[in-house]
């Protein structure tokens, strides 16, 4: 991949854009960003703050910082309401944006003890969640990768298959 664009992993909690996007970046030898990192470095706990400053306040946070870094050559995984900020989705055109949809069957095991403060009814909750966002992961995308039953290794070479038909268009 010789584009510079950044790569923006999108798609429902518990995907995999995280450990996706780590394997991504280390093929196509670019730096790795998570923006759910990002923001527990910045400003701590993701639960603390929707519990103290609200879901608002936490989508404006996430929305700088996949903004700032939309101009850099990485990738970049993001959380998975990162698109229902209206100025995150202007701002995406100019990044790579890959779509890592699911059939979901794999999902519940992946959010078992995990801290996701919008899930407190397991996968009804997320199944929720991801049929009201999954419109927009659509609209956003470039590439709509589905990870459903995939091994790791197979996701990452059809996303860098699709990266290299995206690119010699």
């Amino acid at each position: 991949m010789t584009s510079s664009r950044a790569i923006v992993l999108v798609g429902p909690m518990g995907v995999g854009k995280t450990t996706i996007g780590r394997k991504l970046a280390k093929s196509l030898e670019r730096k790795f960003v998570d923006t759910d990192d990002v923001i527990v470095k910045a400003h701590g706990d993701i639960s603390r703050i929707f519990e103290i400053q609200g879901e608002k306040a936490f989508r404006a946070i996430e929305s700088d910082i996949v903004i700032s870094h939309l101009n850099e050559a990485i990738v970049l995984s993001t959380g998975g309401g990162a698109v229902l900020t209206e100025h995150t989705r202007q701002a995406l055109p100019i990044a790579t944006v890959i779509y890592l949809s699911t059939d979901g069957k794999h999902i519940g095991a992946r959010l078992r003890g995990g801290k996701r403060p919008l899930i407190q009814n397991g996968m009804s909750d997320w199944r929720t969640i991801y049929e009201s966002r999954r419109h927009l992961y659509e609209e956003v995308a470039d590439i709509t990768i589905d990870t459903s039953g995939k091994s790791l290794h197979e996701t990452l070479e059809t996303i860098t298959e699709e990266l290299t038909r995206l690119e010699q268009k």
